[in-house]
């Protein structure tokens, strides 16, 4: 599969602004003197179905070929891929299939089943995510939509940045969350072919940090076991997205669990809005490596807020 391009993201940003919400970018002066830059967040949050990944699934959806789209979609996701397919689904009027581990946040399956999406139960590995999604395929005809390791995918996901450098004019950097790669891949493409000045990083887990030792060590590491708060960035890379990181990115930063619950709550106290753990992450990698960030024009990338208001960490 070949990377997209910058023309490819703005051809997909055609599709997405039909269906997807242009998020809102956010300040605050107190997290700015507490960062130490000129922080602006691009709150995905507030995109439908709560994060970024509607962008991804909605092109991916309306761009199939309506013999194949009758049959339906199907994915593997721990939540917000898995709302966002069963939406767009919906908008599209297919059916949807999605296969979800046992340990999904209950939030996350009542969005997806609210969606109007049949839902399979597997154990959390990767394994049996991809052994049950198999099953669901062979017996639906459904086509897999990967939550990142697609090419209409990753451009949808690169529309946010897209709208970001249309909205802040002057930014040095942008950072967002990796887990799988597919916003991270997006973000890469568009801002260093259409702006290579930027630099771009990601943030990750120090307890899930694949992606940190596959881009050092250049081999493909899976994720076994993430244990990490952030829920949504326990996923490995692909080859694709490791790819693009490779050829682009200027780094990942790990942070540890105390950072991201730290930074979680930074922005809920002080911004007033609601943003799940791995959200959290790249802040957390700016307050633990202030010397990257310090004075700059910052682009974050909110990746989504669904969380779990029974089980906050704080």
């Amino acid at each position: 599969m070949n990377a997209p391009t910058k023309n490819d993201i703005a051809n997909a940003y055609c599709i997405v602004k039909q269906y997807a919400h242009c998020t809102p970018v956010l300040t605050s002066q107190s997290v700015n003197r507490i960062l130490g830059c000129e922080a602006f967040f691009k709150c995905e949050n507030f995109q439908k179905v709560g994060a970024f990944k509607f962008r991804g699934a909605s092109n991916a959806v309306f761009n199939l070929p309506d013999e194949l789209a009758k049959k339906g979609v199907c994915t593997h996701s721990s939540g917000n891929h898995a709302a966002a397919l069963a939406l767009a689904a919906s908008l599209r009027g297919i059916p949807a299939y999605i296969v979800m581990p046992s340990n999904a946040p209950a939030i996350k399956r009542k969005a997806v089943e609210g969606y109007g999406a049949k839902i399979f139960t597997c154990e959390s590995t990767q394994e049996a995510r991809e052994k049950e999604l198999e099953r669901v395929q062979s017996e639906t005809g459904a086509t897999f939509i990967h939550p990142y390791e697609n090419f209409d995918v990753i451009c949808g996901q690169g529309t946010a940045s897209l709208e970001l450098l249309q909205e802040v004019n002057d930014l040095q950097t942008i950072i967002t969350p990796v887990g799988g790669g597919g916003l991270f891949s997006g973000t890469l493409i568009y801002t260093k072919e259409t702006h290579p000045s930027i630099e771009v990083y990601a943030g990750e887990p120090l307890n899930a940090d694949d992606a940190f030792r596959s881009l050092r060590d250049g081999v493909l590491y899976p994720s076994i076991n993430p244990n990490t708060i952030a829920d949504g960035l326990r996923t490995s890379l692909c080859p694709l997205t490791l790819s693009i990181i490779q050829k682009y990115t200027d780094g990942i930063f790990t942070v540890t669990e105390e950072a991201i619950v730290d930074a979680m709550r930074l922005v809920w106290e002080r911004m007033k809005i609601i943003i799940e753990p791995s959200s959290a992450v790249p802040v957390a990698a700016i307050m633990q490596n202030r010397e990257v960030f310090e004075g700059k024009k910052v682009g974050i990338i909110v990746s989504g807020g669904n969380v779990d208001v029974e089980k906050l960490p704080f």
